[in-house]
């Protein structure tokens, strides 16, 4: 793709904020050339099928703030199927279901924490939500956990700031197509560079000038939506290195992990009294979200988030495979897994397109985002879930982060 013509702007990365952007550059009447490292498009949105013709998302799953979500209107353009029922959520602990004043209790905890960390971000204070929340409660394990699957790091490693900053509204609605299936319709159309890794980028001129595995590529301006892992672990060369304080946004807004395990089953093998979702801690283990039955499928997804989804994911996919049907055995019987017919295991933190899951302001690091979101020099332009400082780790917000940075240029 070598060529001699200087194209307005080069998009690094194809997921959501790449895609965003090209659709709003393309409006504008701008040339564009939009790389993508991976043999696809959608970057953590990415849908499989666990059985035939039962899709999986491997990544992002659920619209989230779905009345605020501008994707929510493509999903309907496109004819996709969501529902937009909450999450039922039940608990199955020491050998039984939880009752109904369980989960009243359990949210009652939830609610009081969330309002300490709310009246020390109002204050103007910031620490970690484990210096912030209550630690010896029955409650506490569910807590940290849930925490953990919002960062995909651990509440020790959560800055007050950012965790109170989201903008929930409280609508977060799954689609039984997939939200890769959503992204990739979405980009349909969109000339793409696959297979197309940017090694190096030099800014020392005019014009920027990036070294690509299929060739140089010239723009006037670079817009970068990769993963703040690809930028921490320096995989892309820059020339002039980017400043210092570029690399403290970077560092103070690490990338976790989180990962999916489906199991499917060639029967229905649940109780048929069990909640869609529930959460289950065997006794000296750590919780875990369960989710079965999705769209009536008679398959099972658990969800790993933090230093134990690094854990279980270096251990190997039958290691996790194993852990979640010891989870379902000890609810629904050792016979369950007898019946299992196929699975499948995600591992974002050894992508090496996205090292990890999505970003978590440390402790006193919130102020980050918008540093991230700074552009260098009018030529070096950044966008993706990170630069976000209100719908962080969504596509939703990744796809306005790169609308938002081209209206920046423009």
């Amino acid at each position: 793709m070598t060529n001699s013509s200087v194209v307005d702007v080069a998009i690094v990365g194809a997921g959501a904020a790449g895609l965003g952007a090209a659709r709003t550059l393309a409006a504008l009447g701008k040339s564009f050339v939009l790389l993508e490292a991976s043999h696809r498009i959608g970057g953590r949105g990415y849908t499989e099928e666990i059985l035939p013709g039962v899709p999986f998302d491997l990544g992002c799953h659920w619209m989230h703030s779905a009345s605020l979500n501008p994707l929510v209107k493509f999903a309907d353009a496109f004819g996709l199927t969501y529902t937009k029922d909450g999450y039922e959520r039940g608990i199955f602990a020491n050998d039984t279901w939880g009752t109904d004043e369980d989960l009243t209790a359990m949210g009652r905890f939830y609610d009081c924490q969330n309002d300490k960390m709310q009246e020390i971000a109002a204050g103007g204070g910031d620490c970690s939500v484990l210096e912030a929340t209550e630690r010896e409660n029955r409650w506490t394990p569910f807590f940290d956990y849930f925490c953990s699957l919002d960062f995909s790091s651990d509440v020790d490693q959560v800055s007050v700031a950012d965790m109170v900053a989201y903008h929930d509204t409280d609508e977060n609605w799954p689609l039984k197509d997939g939200y890769g299936t959503l992204l990739s319709r979405l980009g349909a159309g969109t000339p793409v560079s696959l297979n197309c890794a940017v090694r190096a980028i030099d800014w020392s001129g005019r014009n920027v000038v990036l070294e690509t595995a299929k060739g140089t590529v010239t723009a006037g301006r670079v817009l970068l939506t990769v993963s703040n892992g690809i930028l921490a672990a320096g995989d892309i060369r820059f020339t002039p290195d980017l400043p210092d304080w570029k690399h403290q946004a970077v560092a103070g807004l690490p990338i976790g992990n989180y990962n999916r395990i489906g199991l499917a089953f060639d029967r229905d093998v649940f109780d048929p009294d069990a909640p869609f979702g529930f959460i289950t801690d065997v006794v000296d283990d750590v919780p875990m979200a369960l989710s079965i039955r999705p769209f009536g499928f008679n398959y099972v997804v658990a969800i790993t988030s933090g230093r134990f989804a690094d854990w279980l994911e270096r251990a190997g996919q039958q290691a996790s495979i194993d852990y979640v049907e010891k989870k379902l055995q000890a609810v629904f019987g050792a016979d369950i897994t007898k019946h299992r017919s196929a699975s499948i295991v995600t591992a974002w933190g050894g992508d090496p397109w996205v090292r990890g899951a999505y970003s978590a302001a440390r402790p006193g690091q919130a102020h980050q985002r918008a540093r991230l979101a700074e552009p260098l020099d009018d030529r070096l332009h950044f966008a993706g879930e990170a630069t976000s400082s209100d719908f962080y780790a969504t596509a939703h917000g990744a796809y306005l982060s790169g609308i938002s940075a081209v209206e920046a240029m423009a």
